[in-house]
């Protein structure tokens, strides 16, 4: 086609000069219609061109775009349930086959020392469900509520990379949230985020707090000691490293017993007061330690299959209460005859 067009204009450019030659005076109209009338022609074969490779792209353009970006949809799911099922579309990799697998958003809302850290071993164990960890232990996370949602949007978009992340083909991603670590301060800007973003929380404390206590005290107390060849562990994963730690027997300030313990309840109370108006579910750590359908229960809520979790580590403080606190008797004194007094029994075996 450029061959014609080049051939085309030679011709006219010989046509034009032997007009020249021959009537340089007499007909200056007509060498001017001449080149008007070339250029007309020049113009016109360019647009011509020109629009027709602009139409060739933009149709391989559109056609690209509506087959790439055709919206997913999650087979099965009730009106009510919608809100709840996402698709991400992370920055970071591409979801491949899996892009038009259903997501599910969740937050384990805890307290440290609650068995949080061991229930999200178990989710991971899952193969789709991908729980980051404690996120906003780091200060400068949760320093507003800016960076807060910041932070939740590059999770739920999975683009947050740790070990637990499985990218792809996850069908729930979420993280451990402790309440205080900003959640309590911003839990009405929290709980608009999760009930617009379709997050829900699963709540996990301990119904024996005074275990709880003992457990943050040796916890504590071995950051300095470092009882394991100089290096602290919160979680371990032999039955020798437990042994070692569960030695260390804390002496508990009973003055300050029952206000401690009040201030754990009522802030879990508050809690669950905060949240009430999202997608929830509530569990303690002891009802999971003795009764596994616990786990499929929490599957269920996260829309997942139903596997066997399991969890590579092993509880450090085993048996009873009284062989775990220095000054037991007088902790005994200090709670009989109170709401808390149910504390001083055995309440499960692990």
């Amino acid at each position: 086609m450029l061959d014609e067009f080049f051939l085309t204009s030679l011709y006219l450019f010989k046509f034009q000069d032997s007009l020249i030659m021959k009537n340089p005076k007499k007909n200056p109209l007509a060498l001017r219609m001449v080149v008007f009338m070339f250029v007309m022609v020049c113009g016109v074969y360019i647009c011509s061109v020109c629009l027709r490779q602009y139409s060739a792209h933009s149709s391989e353009h559109l056609l690209k775009v509506q087959v790439g970006e055709r919206p997913c949809e999650a087979p099965n799911v009730e009106p009510s349930e919608k809100t709840y099922v996402h698709f991400p579309k992370p920055k970071t990799f591409s979801r491949s086959e899996c892009a038009c697998n259903p997501v599910r958003y969740f937050a384990i809302l805890s307290t440290q020392r609650s068995g949080s850290g061991w229930f999200e071993t178990l989710l991971n164990s899952h193969i789709n469900i991908s729980s980051n960890g404690e996120i906003f232990s780091v200060k400068v996370r949760r320093s507003n509520i800016s960076t807060i949602v910041g932070t939740l949007d590059k999770i739920y978009n999975l683009d947050w990379f740790t070990s637990a992340s499985k990218n792809e083909c996850t069908a729930a991603i979420g993280l451990k949230w402790m309440l205080n670590q900003g959640l309590m301060q911003n839990h009405e800007e929290i709980v608009k985020y999760f009930n617009a973003k379709g997050v829900s929380a699963i709540f996990l404390f301990r119904r024996n707090l005074l275990r709880r206590m003992i457990s943050i005290l040796a916890n504590s107390y071995d950051q300095n000691a470092k009882l394991l060849n100089g290096t602290h562990k919160s979680h371990v994963h032999s039955t020798h490293e437990a042994e070692i730690l569960a030695r260390y027997k804390p002496t508990l300030n009973t003055t300050l017993l029952i206000p401690n313990l009040r201030q754990v309840d009522d802030m879990v109370t508050k809690s669950l007061e905060y949240f009430k108006s999202t997608r929830h579910i509530f569990l303690y750590y002891e009802d999971i330690v003795k009764n596994a359908t616990k786990l499929m229960d929490v599957q269920d809520f996260l829309k997942v299959p139903r596997r066997d979790l399991n969890s590579r580590q092993v509880k450090i403080h085993r048996g009873s209460l009284s062989s775990q606190v220095e000054n037991w008797v007088d902790v005994e004194k200090t709670l009989k005859g109170t709401r808390y007094e149910s504390y001083l029994h055995e309440d499960y075996k692990m």
